[in-house]
């Protein structure tokens, strides 16, 4: 896409095993083996246009996507990128056109410019695990703890102690039991779990990743 104008670029992400995945696609206006995230040209509804970048790419619409905020596309240019950030459940087939998945720990060479719009996008969507359901839009409505927390620790790069972990959902009242289970190897089968907030006068809703850590 030529960057004459202002654009919506979108950093989507994925459980790529135990990893991010991070879609990019083809810069076929800087030769072969170039990449970027997907972009569009911003001429209608920011939201709306940042939805379709998403689906475009992926070939499924984004579970969560919210609006990281604007960057320049360099000093001579006059034009800026509005950036968002988006999660995907994983997809069983691979994304269309010149789309790829790429592991966050092994990401494709990038210009300045598109380095800032990464670092920044994936820093609020660690931060807005605190506060939106980013975990729950990646799972089928019904998922056992053990898959919960490997969502959570595949989104913020890091393990969770599962004692605490578990403890620190309790406390936050966002899931609810059913009377599902499921075999998850040799062990006794686990229950399953839905997604079902319950607001509480002085609780904050959410898992509290600062007694998590492990």
């Amino acid at each position: 896409m030529a960057r004459s104008g202002n654009s919506v670029d979108v950093l989507l992400c994925t459980p790529h095993g135990r990893q991010l995945g991070v879609l990019f696609t083809r810069d076929d206006t800087r030769g072969r083996d170039t990449w970027r995230l997907p972009s569009a040209p911003a001429d209608g509804a920011l939201d709306e246009t940042a939805e379709y970048v998403a689906e475009r790419a992926s070939g499924a619409r984004a579970g969560w996507i919210a609006q990281v905020g604007a960057f320049s596309n360099g000093k001579n240019s006059g034009s800026v990128t509005v950036a968002y950030v988006g999660a995907a459940p994983p997809a069983p087939h691979a994304p269309p056109g010149d789309s790829r998945w790429f592991p966050s720990a092994n990401m494709p060479p990038l210009d300045t410019a598109q380095k800032a719009i990464v670092h920044a996008a994936l820093a609020q969507l660690r931060d807005s695990l605190d506060h939106a359901p980013v975990a729950f839009r990646l799972l089928a409505p019904a998922f056992t703890l053990t898959e919960l927390q490997t969502i959570y620790e595949v989104l913020l790069g890091r393990r969770l102690h599962k004692a605490s972990f578990r403890r620190a959902l309790a406390a936050a009242f966002l899931v609810a039991p059913t009377d599902e289970w499921r075999s998850e190897g040799r062990g006794r089968p686990a229950q399953l779990f839905r997604y079902a907030p319950r607001k509480r006068r002085g609780t904050r809703g959410s898992v509290r990743f600062d007694i998590t850590g492990g």
